[in-house]
């Protein structure tokens, strides 16, 4: 016991010391600090060197080249906005102020229909879109849509963004009410499987807008398993909110055991008269 509180008083000394020496480049100080773990709030000091945070704690006294003072102001980690739409606004605007402002740093977009993959008739019935705004259609995949955002917009916020089941149907099939020929399901799936592979968190449906509502649950399901290879998630606004809501409920429980494919429904809710 001894022995502990000997190198635990060397651990805290010496930390003393480096904040002492150190010139940090932000001192939040006074802040009531929201951890993120799901502890009690607690008052204290963030020192922040280039683009990490380097000491937590008390630090009065520590010198910084910029100290903010965040008395009666919550500190805490950015949010993350589980579904955003801002994947073609920050190529507009990289700002994203409206996001900041709210504390959000970190958005996740791709709900049904995602950035990516289009091809050329996709991006021809974008282009009036992208025009009127200024935003050059330089990307077909979410490996071009990523080096984008990094070398050319460089947003205030994280993007991470599901494929969505949606836009992969109208790329192969377009807008019809009809089902995938097993060539075309194929297809598909190829185009999931290379979103995995260049970043997307996993499949995501909007199946009460077209093109996704044409989708069996079986053509999702075969998707799901491809998504579900790369250790990918399946996110869904469900197929129904109102009139048919348990079999709408049924098809996602039904989905994620049979491609094996954790599963979460955006907005669960009731919606509209019965």
């Amino acid at each position: 016991m001894r022995r502990i509180l000997i190198v635990a008083l060397l651990m805290t000394a010496l930390s003393a010391v480096q904040c002492s020496r150190n010139r940090f480049d932000v001192l939040i100080k006074n802040g009531r600090i929201v951890d993120g773990t799901g502890a009690p709030w607690f008052r204290g000091d963030i020192a922040i060197l280039e683009d990490r945070i380097v000491a937590v704690g008390s630090l009065a006294g520590a010198p910084a080249k910029l100290i903010v003072d965040a008395e009666n102001l919550v500190v805490a980690p950015g949010f993350i906005d589980l579904l955003g739409q801002s994947e073609f606004n920050v190529l507009v605007d990289g700002r994203a102020a409206s996001k900041i402002l709210q504390g959000v740093t970190t958005e996740v977009t791709g709900e049904g229909t995602s950035i990516a993959p289009v091809n050329d008739r996709m991006m021809r019935e974008a282009k009036a879109s992208a025009e009127h705004f200024g935003v050059t259609q330089n990307w077909r995949t979410l490996a071009d849509y990523f080096r984008r955002l990094e070398t050319q917009s460089r947003p205030a916020i994280n993007i991470a963004t599901f494929v969505g089941a949606g836009g992969v149907r109208d790329y192969v099939i377009g807008k019809d009410d009809r089902p995938a020929t097993p060539a075309e399901l194929e297809q598909m799936k190829q185009l999931v499987a290379t979103a995995m592979e260049q970043g997307a968190l996993g499949l995501s449906t909007s199946l009460q807008y077209v093109p996704d509502r044409f989708a069996s649950t079986n053509e999702i399901v075969e998707l799901a398993k491809v998504a579900a290879q790369y250790g990918g998630v399946y996110f869904t606004h469900q197929r129904s909110e109102s009139g048919r809501i348990f079999e709408s409920l049924e098809e996602v429980i039904a989905i994620s055991r049979q491609a094996g494919i954790p599963a979460q429904i955006w907005h669960l809710k009731t919606a509209y008269r019965s």
